[in-house]
């Protein structure tokens, strides 16, 4: 582990709140934490780990909370509410870290974002051009879609022993967020120069065909999987209360399973912490209470 001054961005998420902890575990740091809600960090900041306001909108709060770091986790946020938002607050965050003398920067990216039918592609493709652009060393984090976001799906699914997608056989390479952590903190602890862009995944790329047969066993009925086209997907969600920004956003990621976008299996998370990445199906045995079973 480095003894280089580390800092992680968004650290009051629950992917900032997992790399902290996998940090501290192996002592790393000194770390900065920022957040624009300091007081929900106390915890880490009664462990050493020094809490700092920043908010990616307001380029003076960055000077302050990015001042004396070198190597930098940058956590994409969550700004979907109005197009082009959380692209300005990439980039701003990017030049602040630049001006501050940070020399290495780790993004949480998605795979393939220059060429995805995945709404979310453009803003990663983007934040990237802008790393790219500085003088920055990187480590571009391709994160695969979280195994955790199949407890939202699975139990109404179980409940009508059924799995209904837009995706016929296009596989992902679903990967925990503790796994994702273990990679950002690896990446960000290391002492490693230059640039390079890792996709970051579980250890198998499964279909919805598979991905029901594992459901099947942990529940013990009989869960089927139907494929339906993508706009009929797209209605479906709308009908059960969802916005459709946000169906369209959900479906999309369908849409690059197909193209193959997301069934891309790597070696990442073992080669940044020295852990080997949790299956799917170990994952959801662990949640069975969740899922009903």
């Amino acid at each position: 582990m480095s003894t280089t001054p580390l800092l992680v961005t968004g650290a009051s998420g629950h992917l900032g709140r997992r790399v902290l902890e996998f940090l501290l575990e192996r002592g790393a740091g000194p770390l900065i934490a920022t957040t624009r809600t300091p007081a929900s960090l106390a915890a880490f900041a009664a462990r050493g780990v020094d809490v700092r306001r920043a908010d990616f909108e307001d380029d003076a709060s960055l000077a302050t909370a990015f001042a004396g770091a070198k190597r930098a986790l940058v956590i994409s946020t969550d700004a979907l509410d109005r197009p082009g938002r959380r692209l300005a607050q990439h980039r701003r965050a990017i030049a602040a870290l630049e001006r501050a003398g940070v020399e290495h920067v780790v993004y949480t990216s998605l795979p393939n974002p220059t060429d995805t039918p995945a709404v979310v592609g453009p803003d990663h493709a983007a934040t990237e051009a802008a790393i790219a652009a500085t003088k920055l060393d990187a480590t571009i984090l391709r994160n695969n879609l979280y195994t955790d976001y199949l407890l939202q799906s699975l139990p109404a699914a179980i409940a009508g022993g059924a799995i209904i997608d837009a995706k016929p056989t296009g596989a992902i390479a679903y990967v925990t967020r503790d796994d994702c952590a273990r990679a950002a903190a690896g990446a960000l602890a290391q002492s490693s120069r230059g640039r390079t862009t890792l996709d970051v995944t579980g250890p198998e790329a499964i279909t919805a065909d598979q991905l029901a047969a594992i459901v099947s066993e942990i529940v013990g009925k009989p869960i089927h999987h139907t494929s339906v086209p993508l706009p009929a997907l797209i209605d479906g969600m709308v009908s059960h209360g969802l916005p459709r920004p946000v169906a369209e956003l959900l479906a999309s990621f369908d849409a690059a399973a197909v193209k193959g976008d997301l069934g891309q299996v790597s070696t990442t998370v073992e080669q940044l912490w020295g852990t080997k990445p949790t299956s799917v199906a170990t994952y959801l045995r662990s949640q069975r209470a969740a899922l009903g079973a």
